[in-house]
């Protein structure tokens, strides 16, 4: 392998665009709470740290089986 030849990985840009979004049109924050966020912060209040997990259906409806009771 030639080190030479490789080219380094360039880091992506941070999305602002995406993030202004989210902060003052999707969550309505003021201008104020936005700016005054930490990094982390943004990421909980966007879902960056909701678990992820996926249920196979056959669990969901074990959980939520359809039921008479609840048709009209």
């Amino acid at each position: 392998m030639n080190a030479a030849a490789e080219e380094p990985v360039q880091p992506r840009a941070f999305p602002w665009r995406e993030a202004i979004h989210a902060g003052l049109f999707l969550l309505r924050l003021a201008p104020r709470d936005f700016w005054a966020l930490t990094p982390i912060e943004f990421h909980a209040i966007t879902g960056g740290l909701t678990p992820r997990f996926d249920l196979p259906l056959k669990d969901l409806m074990a959980r939520f089986p359809d039921t008479k009771e609840h048709d009209p």
